[in-house]
């Protein structure tokens, strides 16, 4: 599709791209109901004539923390045809982040479930927020009652490719959560980039079908998978909440399925899942958290289908993906494949120089689905780039001879013991290929000898007994002496967020006065 010059609007390209039949079903739920192209354009004019009613100021925020539905998508899209800025907040977030959020970004408007609306209104109202809506997962609420006496035509607000689209807080686990300004220009380059990486196929090859089964207050399944479909017409069937044994019965009537990697293993604990199921798939796609190597092997022996592995932030959108075509290459477990086209990668040492092949580094990326900054933030944002221009991650890896990255942590879980670095993603690999072992977390823990040591936390396979001694000692046989974690323990469960990322902060909260400091 060629780019609109005369607006930069994400909108206006995903309005675009709606089919010709407006009547076609654009998305079929979970509970049975059925979303026409032409409601999600009624809905969403409808809604941005409310948002319009309200006499907001320019660049005006939209905080919004409501449960899955399509809705919450109407509202999302129509935020974007205003030409205001989209704040989703994570649903498990309580009043105390609420209150910071809201303090922080001072949304002009809030819409929250009928359920939180007693705690969440008057902490929008004392932070200076003009107007509040409810909205449910039952399509109910003040914000379709207003927006249905509206009408269902609607000019799409001119926007720049500079303009901001949506801010998007991080996770927060170490200090205070920024908020990564994310612009019209920035989503929409990702996604025409992922639509021609990816292989997205139009009605004339067939047509894709996604199922939908993401949370959509992350950039997974706000940004990749809806942006996806809606670029290139595509149908959803859409899942509220991820259930597999359902996900597994639709599965023959879908052709791309994007998942975090707890979804995968969920549906490998079901029988139903095998080839037959999966017999009209062409994509399946893994993202937000790392894809064990295990995991990876098991989902194509029993589907035949080989898992899509990419990379990507709240601050940058995707960044990497394994090929989608052979031709591009192979899918390498464990890795993330190749910078997509358009982005700059570059792995750089302690001494600021690129690492040589396999050399693990800090990952640096430029590109156009870099973000603008953090909301309000400039000095953190100026020190989060480099003179030349490169968005420092974060993120620890390497890049092999054929050009994969691979990820090896978070510079901050990045363990110094003893004046040596020792890299938790290293341990892990180890400990995960041990008889018995499903999943472990290496972290690091204050030491009066050593500064830091690493400590193994580990759940074990079902009906598996685990050694904690043992463990140590097999990677005593494995391992330099100074990466060997000083303590291991085996436990029931990781703690998670929402993205079934490990939350690392919390293990080493809890482990912190493990050696006396």
């Amino acid at each position: 599709m060629t780019k609109n010059t005369d607006n930069a609007n994400l909108f206006a390209a995903l309005r675009a791209a709606f089919p010709r039949d407006l009547d076609a079903v654009a998305v079929e739920t979970d509970n049975g109901l059925f979303y026409s192209w032409r409601d999600l354009d009624r809905a969403s004019a409808m809604i941005a004539n409310l948002l319009d009613a309200l006499g907001l100021e320019p660049g005006a925020r939209i905080a919004v923390q409501v449960e899955k539905s399509v809705e919450a998508m109407m509202l999302y899209l129509a935020t974007l045809r205003a030409g205001y800025v989209f704040l989703p907040l994570n649903t498990a977030y309580r009043s105390s982040e609420i209150e910071y959020f809201i303090g922080n970004a001072e949304p002009a408007v809030l819409v929250c479930s009928s359920a939180n609306a007693s705690w969440a209104a008057p902490l929008a109202q004392a932070a200076g927020t003009q107007h509040v809506f409810t909205l449910n997962d039952d399509r109910t609420g003040t914000l379709l009652e207003l927006a249905a006496q509206c009408s269902d035509r609607h000019r799409v607000a001119i926007k720049g490719e500079d303009d901001l689209a949506a801010i998007l807080y991080t996770s927060g686990t170490t200090g205070r959560s920024k908020g990564a300004m994310l612009t019209h220009g920035n989503l929409l380059s990702n996604a025409r980039v992922l639509k021609d990486y990816w292989g997205w196929r139009s009605a004339e090859e067939g047509g894709d079908v996604l199922i939908h089964a993401l949370p959509i207050f992350h950039v997974h399944g706000l940004f990749v998978a809806i942006h996806g479909a809606l670029l290139n017409g595509s149908k959803m069937i859409w899942f509220a909440k991820y259930d597999p044994k359902r996900v597994i019965e639709r599965l023959p009537d879908a052709t791309v399925f994007m998942g975090v990697p707890t979804l995968y293993v969920r549906m490998l604990g079901e029988r139903a899942l095998d080839k037959k199921a999966v017999r009209n798939m062409r994509l399946f796609i893994s993202g937000s958290a790392p894809l064990l190597i295990e995991t990876f092997n098991a989902w194509t022996e029993r589907t035949g289908h080989t898992i899509l592995e990419r990379y990507g932030m709240s601050e940058t959108v995707m960044l990497t993906s394994n090929p989608y075509s052979p031709v591009q290459g192979q899918r390498r477990g464990g890795t993330v494949g190749f910078p997509l086209p358009g982005v700059q990668l570059r792995v750089r040492n302690e001494r600021d120089e690129d690492c040589t092949t396999d050399e693990i580094g800090a990952i640096q990326v430029a590109g156009p689905n870099v973000f603008a900054g953090y909301w309000r933030m400039p000095e953190k944002t100026q020190e989060e780039f480099t003179a030349d221009g490169f968005f420092k991650t974060g993120d620890v890896g390497k890049i092999d001879g054929l050009g994969y990255v691979t990820i090896v942590g978070r510079s901050k879980d990045l363990i110094i013991s003893g004046g040596y670095n020792v890299y938790p993603a290293e341990i892990e690999g180890v400990i995960n290929e041990m008889p018995g072992v499903a999943e472990s977390a290496v972290i690091g823990a204050p030491h009066p000898d050593f500064g830091e040591v690493g400590v193994a936390v580990v759940i074990a396979r079902a009906g598996a007994k685990l050694d904690p001694d043992q463990i140590i000692a097999t990677l005593k046989a494995q391992m330099a002496n100074f990466k060997i974690p000083k303590r291991c323990f085996v436990v029931d469960e990781l703690p998670r967020n929402t993205m079934g990322k490990v939350q690392k902060a919390l293990l080493r909260e809890q482990h912190k006065g493990l050696f006396g400091n």
